[in-house]
């Protein structure tokens, strides 16, 4: 059985929060350009999607109280995709701004 401490109750926020993002670009991709933005808003996408299913598995660490490696790995791809998504974001911004200043 699942404990509602404080790790549980912000996960819920989390996936919820992770839920409406997903959502969000989801919907949103029928606005997107084609091209290099297009290509890139699909795979921010994709990597929403997978921190989703990542969010959802956190409530399930306690099951995992004697695997730390386990623990450990999945928190490990957590970060590494993370940094892959902020780059990304952080590309696509700039090319958006490029394109609307003109250069």
């Amino acid at each position: 059985m699942i404990k509602f401490d404080l790790f549980t109750v912000i996960s819920g926020f989390a996936i919820v929060i992770m839920f409406i993002a997903l959502w969000q670009a989801i919907d949103y991709r029928s606005s997107v350009p084609g091209g290099v933005v297009g290509k890139t808003w699909k795979l921010i996408t994709r990597l929403i999607g997978l921190f989703f299913f990542g969010y959802l598995a956190t409530p399930f660490y306690a099951l995992l109280a004697d695997k730390q490696e386990v623990k450990d790995l999945i928190v490990a791809c957590i970060f590494f995709f993370g940094a892959i998504y902020v780059l990304l974001t952080v590309r696509l911004v700039h090319k958006i701004i490029t394109v609307m200043k003109g250069e």
